[in-house]
């Protein structure tokens, strides 16, 4: 998905930027990441003053993932915002941007999916629960416990009190 930066500078009306991009190597290494269908972009190239492009749209797709509590499978669907500004470098030096919003490029011709792959990993959460008031797994036989209880003891013995636990036996 390539966007070709003088045209779009010098244009008068925005360009738009419709894509289906396969983003399942990206998250290759998260294990709690099940599925991936292929993320929707949907993206408008506009000029924004002298050298600079922005690029605004939204980017979509479905997600599974596995609960942290519970380990079930979780069907997300990801509605993310992109915004990214570009600005053409005339100077080989890069100039102090205070932001750090803008991105600077020297190429004629601009590949966005590194960008669109980047919004895409920063939007994904860190950990996902099935429901609000999800249980999780028994700790020591590995119930669902969502599904039912077990029969194991769960009691909370405060450690400082541990050493009397078998004091009256």
């Amino acid at each position: 998905m390539k966007m070709q930066f003088r045209k779009i500078a010098n244009a008068d009306e925005p360009l738009l930027l419709q894509d289906s991009l396969d983003v399942s190597e990206v998250v290759k290494g998260r294990k709690d990441i099940l599925a991936v269908a292929p993320l929707s972009v949907d993206l408008k190239a506009l000029p924004a003053g002298t050298d600079c492009v922005q690029v605004v749209g939204k980017l979509s797709g479905d997600v599974d993932m596995m609960c942290s509590r519970c380990l079930t499978e979780v069907k997300r669907y990801m509605n993310i915002p992109f915004a990214e500004t570009f600005k053409w470098l005339k100077q080989p030096v890069l100039p102090e941007d205070e932001d750090g919003e803008l991105i600077y490029i020297k190429d004629e011709s601009v590949d966005l999916i590194p960008y669109v792959e980047e919004n895409f990993v920063l939007h994904l959460p860190d950990s996902v629960l099935c429901k609000a008031d999800c249980l999780g797994l028994c700790q020591k036989c590995g119930q669902n416990l969502n599904e039912g209880t077990c029969s194991c003891d769960n009691t909370v013995i405060d450690p400082r009190l541990a050493g009397l636990k078998n004091f009256f036996k």
